[in-house]
């Protein structure tokens, strides 16, 4: 039981620290990758992007160590969702974050000769720019994608193995489905808006980035279902 509350406590504060470091790097971000004028911007804000890639690392590194740690137990209801998870919402989704970060950095070195160079290589510099930007862009979907996924196994997991409530795992659930459909329709939208709160299918996501910090919160203080978690042992598969 000391076990199981441990990883209760564990799961809620890596929920907390990805998402406070995924919005803090949107913060600090932002302003600096907006706008026409971005590889300017970068060049005298290099430091800013530096720490932006460094917070999307810490957002996606203990987001995908939840499924590992949750992996001995939901592995006694089904193993193969179990390891889909993992894969998913674990090491696909680090990797993912990790290319992110490599595309804001690589701004870095570009924006620095854009800076240095005259008014014909400029050009170069610019088309540069808007291949990272946009290789960016869609790695950011492709996360989306590959997290939504990786979420809904998670909560179905949670809530065939009732370890918090069942109104929270279809909450998850649900949210993650909305979330996934935010992604597909921002690929196939031709304005290729950002996939962010507040911008058009954007608002989709709103469900699940509210639900991930009320779960995480209840699993710290209320901890998994004591009966599941004793009950383990006999969970089958139905």
């Amino acid at each position: 039981m000391n076990t199981h509350r441990r990883t209760a406590i564990l799961v809620g504060i890596f929920f907390i620290i990805g998402t406070v470091a995924g919005v803090s790097s949107g913060v600090v971000t932002g302003p600096v990758l907006g706008g026409s004028d971005y590889l300017a911007k970068v060049a005298a804000n290099e430091s800013k992007i530096a720490l932006g890639a460094l917070l999307v690392l810490v957002m996606g590194f203990p987001l995908a160590m939840i499924p590992v740690l949750m992996f001995p137990i939901f592995r006694k209801y089904s193993e193969p969702l179990a390891l889909g998870a993992v894969v998913f919402r674990g090491v696909l989704e680090a990797v993912t974050y990790m290319a992110l970060a490599v595309y804001w950095l690589l701004l870095i070195p570009v924006s620095q000769e854009f800076v240095k160079a005259g008014t014909a290589d400029a050009l170069t510099f610019q088309a540069m720019g808007a291949f990272l930007t946009k290789a960016g862009y869609w790695t950011e979907h492709l996360l989306a994608l590959v997290f939504t996924i990786g979420a809904m196994m998670l909560y179905w997991l949670f809530y065939k193995t009732k370890l918090v409530p069942n109104w929270l795992s279809l909450w998850g659930f649900i949210g993650a489905i909305l979330n996934f459909v935010a992604a597909i329709f921002n690929m196939f939208d031709p304005t290729h808006p950002a996939l962010s709160l507040g911008v058009k299918w954007g608002n989709l996501i709103i469900p699940l980035a509210i639900q991930e910090m009320v779960f995480a919160l209840w699993v710290i203080v209320k901890g998994f279902n004591p009966d599941a978690a004793i009950l383990e042992d006999r969970i089958v598969a139905s």
